[in-house]
């Protein structure tokens, strides 16, 4: 018996209706086409991913199917490997061709792609991946890559229509358990909305005023989650396309007389792409040091300290306020979470590994193009980068001024008054009484002493940068990263 021709379309960080090619060239084909998002068990269990990824993921696909239903089309929610998926749908259709965008993911992923082009090969299967986002696969260094990303974002927008779906009987044998589904469906209010709807709105709330103190706000924790752009998880899960951002900015940043703070949000779109085109040249910055002579630097592992970061109880209040809110929220901004990873990686000394996959499964927005060098830029291991080292008293002194932000998100010191509250410390016994709070009770004392401990990192780290395989290895890196790309 002959089998039905078919195509498929295979949705990962891209699920949206617009500005999307491979839809577009699956509706351009002719053929029938499935799509398919595939919740993969091993994914889903490996150390970067949480629940709140694959609950924004979910109500991205229903949003989407709401979308596609006017045209009796819908995402086919899968629950299983990649190549177990479609190894079992090219029994049932002759697949004539896959449609994909490239994933700059990690390692795990990239292999899983190497099994799936293998098969797609020896089965006559056509896998067309498209470019994401400017991002280039394959190229040794950055020469030229400021010009392309710039021309790949000024090029038309995809304009996708859709015809009435022909019919293929897909019964899908690998659907959610009814118990991941329930954790599917429960999804926290203080979470963003999931789809690209909500994307443009987001988007279009500050274009049209919210942007206006982006630059003066970028950095202040509490009043940066109403000026900041805030389409971080939207462009990390592709409810948005970072063209369809960048065009949508530019065109309201000409008329605007704030425009400058909305161009200001344009160029973090633009090293967005950076970073991950990094990591798209070298997915192992997810397990090693960017330069690798920090690999001789030895960190050993205080689990206290670990464990007091992880849940926002160190003793310093901007510190664990950022971590409550990251718990509750998803979303704290790039200074907080700078700030987050140069405590953990300098003040408590914690080899940077011990500490990305907590982060990297808070963020709502987590994308491990950006996450992983981004880390690594924090805790000083690419040789190249000015080593940060924030002082959180002095963080917390200068962007949370009087304690808004840190009262919120560590109630208990809600009564200490401004002057105090950057420092709880220095209460007396009879201030901890009078404001009832009892430190080492209610609240810690501060972990470390950070003068102590931010000498001690500092001339480790410092000390460590000239040398000789830190030198050799900041050569290869400039060559690989750094060639013709203008760092601002």
């Amino acid at each position: 018996m002959t089998k039905q021709e078919i195509n498929i379309v295979w949705l990962k960080r891209d699920v949206r209706s617009q500005d999307h090619q491979p839809l577009y060239e699956a509706e351009k084909s002719g053929l029938p086409y499935l799509i398919i998002f595939l919740f993969e068990p091993s994914i889903i269990s490996y150390l970067d991913t949480s629940i709140r990824h694959l609950q924004f993921q979910y109500h991205s696909i229903l949003a989407l199917n709401k979308k596609l239903s006017a045209f009796e089309h819908k995402v086919d929610i899968i629950h299983a490997e990649a190549l177990v998926a479609i190894k079992h749908i090219s029994n049932l259709y002759d697949i004539r061709t896959i449609f994909s965008y490239q994933e700059s993911g990690i390692q795990h992923t990239y292999n899983r792609d190497l099994e799936v082009n293998t098969f797609c090969k020896e089965n006559q299967i056509q896998w067309r991946e498209f470019q994401r986002d400017g991002i280039i696969r394959g190229i040794k260094n950055r020469e030229g890559w400021d010009r392309k990303w710039y021309a790949t974002m000024h090029s038309a927008l995809i304009r996708n229509s859709y015809s009435i779906q022909k019919d293929i009987n897909f019964e899908n044998p690998f659907p959610l358990s009814q118990e991941l589904r329930s954790q599917l469906e429960n999804y926290p209010k203080e979470y963003q909305p999931a789809g690209e709807d909500y994307a443009f709105q987001y988007l279009t709330s500050f274009v049209q005023g919210r942007g206006k103190n982006y630059s003066r706000h970028i950095s202040k924790p509490m009043e940066s989650r109403t000026s900041c752009i805030r389409i971080s998880p939207y462009l990390s899960w592709g409810n948005l396309s970072i063209k369809q951002a960048y065009q949508f900015v530019s065109a309201y940043a000409k008329e605007k007389s704030y425009a400058a703070a909305l161009k200001n949000s344009m160029t973090r779109l633009k090293w967005h792409c950076h970073f991950i085109q990094k990591f798209e040249q070298e997915c192992r910055y997810e397990r090693f040091c960017i330069n690798s002579g920090y690999e001789l630097l030895e960190h050993p592992r205080n689990e206290a300290y670990l464990q007091a970061w992880k849940e926002g109880k160190t003793g310093f209040p901007l510190i664990d306020a950022c971590m409550r809110c990251l718990i509750a929220t998803g979303w704290i901004n790039f200074r907080m979470r700078a700030m987050l990873v140069s405590f953990v990686c300098h003040h408590l000394y914690q080899d940077w590994r011990d500490a990305t996959y907590h982060l990297a499964q808070l963020f709502l927005d987590y994308e491990p193009g950006i996450h992983y060098p981004q880390f690594q830029m924090q805790a000083g291991t690419t040789g190249i980068n000015i080593v940060r080292m924030y002082n959180p008293v002095k963080q917390s002194q200068e962007h949370d001024p009087y304690g808004y932000f840190i009262k919120k998100w560590v109630p208990e010191l809600s009564p200490v008054p401004s002057e105090y509250i950057h420092e709880p410390h220095l209460l007396s016994l009879d201030d901890q009484q009078k404001y009832g709070i009892s430190l080492g009770q209610n609240y810690p004392f501060p972990i470390v002493n950070i003068d102590i401990s931010g000498k001690f990192a500092r001339d480790k780290i410092w000390g460590h940068r000239k040398h000789e395989m830190v030198e050799r290895e900041n050569i290869r890196i400039l060559n690989t990263h750094t060639r013709k790309f203008q760092i601002q």
